[in-house]
């Protein structure tokens, strides 16, 4: 067994692809068409191409999804914290706090959100 991908349901599909392609840099992969109801966007960092995102955009949704209370969030790797929050304030998307480590010596991180909500843990190493 081995891990396929993540899905997220979407209410704005431009927004979402602008935000994850635009905004993180991922690539976008392929659009699957799922009849006349919807349709599938990949997405992924480069190098993740084997674990994509799917967006899934639904034509006759007419509200935003409810994430719930069982949703945590997904994780990214970044090699430069700053920078990346640097880049994502510049367009208007901020942390939800200043980043902060778990404990002493171990991984900077912090925590953003998408359009619809869902939260995405941006995670720095420290250094070897």
């Amino acid at each position: 067994m081995r891990y396929a991908h993540v899905c997220y349901r979407v209410f704005d599909l431009d927004r979402a692809i602008e935000f994850y392609c635009g905004a993180l840099g991922f690539l976008e992969l392929k659009r699957f068409p799922i009849r006349e109801e919807a349709i599938n966007v990949f997405v992924a960092p480069a190098g993740s191409e084997d674990t994509p995102l799917e967006l899934t955009y639904n034509f006759d949704r007419d509200a935003p999804y409810e994430i719930g209370t069982g949703y945590g969030h997904i994780a990214l790797n970044v090699e430069d914290l700053d920078g990346t929050l640097a880049r994502l304030a510049a367009i208007g998307i901020e942390p939800e706090r200043p980043p902060y480590q778990v404990r002493e010596g171990g991984s900077r991180l912090c925590f953003v959100r998408d359009p619809d909500g869902y939260r995405i843990e941006l995670v720095e190493k420290p250094a070897a």
